[in-house]
């Protein structure tokens, strides 16, 4: 008994840890229904249960294996600046072509994990560029959560009952992070309050009744040129220069070894196979590694429990994947997208300071500007072109910076893994 007392308080700290994540995988799943809504992919109900299964069940499960095999914190999710990525692209390539282009991604990183240049690839694309171009798909969201508080459009007034329950969930949230800092995600009483309000204004709709399994249908992945250009090259960086690199450089730093060519093709053949059901980027996650990971989490040797939770979360979530489609039903849609705006408020405040924190500069903030834009040229959108452009200011312009980071990465790469 005084055993497993000791046991449990020596377990306390990665559990505690991994309360944030667990939460915010759950903050998560309000941006996802936004990105499979009729303002995004428009996808049908069974569709939408099984895009959710195979984002938090298959992560999960690979998550759960790495972890107990290796006995690292090492938490594989469904990239969630993928997701917003896809959401930002829904109006544009369909559901079908994404999948594709996220398939070609996961083939590119298992390839260059074979041939053990995924290091060496991650200098081709230089951090501050991806951080820019994610800034820039991020901004909108966040601009949207105070469009949502205009008591007018187009000089006709509007009902006041979608402004009261943004602005509740965003009095919710700063008061939250005045009060309670990192200790408490703020997405979480931010979205208590505008439910709050949302059902005291008879805003909330019917409430899930049913429970039934996931419906998983096979994908069939169509490839474009338009996707494929305009989508792989920055799921590719997502992979690697934005989430597998950092993350292990983080694991390194608190004492891990990570076994860092097997993340990369099980990142790569995750991806792959999860495509199947729909467009996914299969990766180690670092805001959740700073969590799990770190000192906050316990003794280094009992820090992979705090894997555990948020992996038991996502399975929870892959297996009411259906009911959790119907909540885009029982919250309004402006209430789930506020919420998806001040879920990414976190993800744009550190794709900034990359931005600002050099060696490049401006070829970062180009990227951030035309990831903003709708410039379209030759049939390819912002985002590639937010890449492409970014990059070659930075190499006409920024050659120094580019040598030091060029440097930074080969270091890494020689590094054996």
């Amino acid at each position: 008994m005084l055993r497993t007392s000791a046991e449990l308080r020596r377990t306390a700290p990665a559990l505690i840890a991994s309360i944030p994540v667990a939460i915010v995988f759950l903050a998560v799943l309000g941006i996802v229904l936004t990105a499979a809504g009729p303002n995004g992919l428009d996808l049908t109900d069974a569709q939408t249960s099984g895009w959710i299964a195979v984002l938090y069940g298959l992560p999960s499960v690979i998550a759960l294996v790495l972890t107990i095999r290796y006995r690292q914190p090492l938490l594989v999710t469904g990239n969630v600046f993928a997701i917003i990525f896809f959401v930002s692209l829904g109006d544009r390539i369909g559901f079908a072509e994404l999948a594709g282009a996220s398939m070609l991604a996961g083939a590119i990183v298992f390839g260059a994990s074979v041939l053990g240049l995924t290091g060496r690839m991650a200098g081709w694309i230089p951090a501050p560029i991806v951080h820019g171009l994610i800034a820039g798909a991020v901004m909108p969201f966040v601009v949207n959560v105070f469009t949502s508080l205009s008591t007018s459009h187009q000089g006709v007034r509007t009902p006041s009952g979608p402004p009261l329950m943004v602005a509740g969930a965003l009095l919710a949230y700063l008061v939250s992070q005045r009060l309670f800092g990192p200790r408490l995600p703020p997405i979480l009483p931010a979205l208590l309050a505008g439910l709050l309000v949302a059902a005291l204004t008879g805003q909330l709709g019917a409430f899930p009744t049913s429970f039934a399994l996931p419906h998983l249908e096979l994908l069939h992945p169509a490839f474009s040129w338009t996707a494929s250009a305009t989508a792989t090259p920055v799921l590719v960086a997502l992979l690697t220069v934005q989430s597998n690199i950092p993350s292990v450089i983080y694991l390194r730093s608190q004492g891990f070894d990570p076994p860092e060519r097997v993340l990369n093709l099980v990142s790569g053949i995750g991806t792959v196979v999860g495509s199947l059901l729909g467009p996914i980027a299969v990766s180690l996650a670092l805001p959740p590694a700073l969590l799990t990971a770190g000192p906050g989490a316990g003794e280094p040797s009992l820090r992979y429990r705090s894997v555990y939770l948020p992996v038991a979360v996502g399975l929870l979530i892959a297996l009411f994947a259906s009911t959790a489609s119907d909540l885009a039903v029982l919250v309004p849609p402006t209430l789930l997208l506020a919420m998806a705006g001040l879920a990414l408020v976190g993800a744009l405040v550190s794709a900034l300071k990359e931005v600002a924190h050099g060696p490049l500069i401006l070829g970062p903030v180009f990227s951030f500007a035309i990831a903003l834009s709708d410039m379209t040229l030759f049939g390819l959108g912002p985002f590639f072109w937010s890449l492409v452009l970014g990059a070659s200011i930075s190499l006409l312009v920024e050659r120094e910076g580019w040598r030091r980071l060029r440097a930074d990465v080969s270091t890494l790469a020689d590094r054996p893994g």
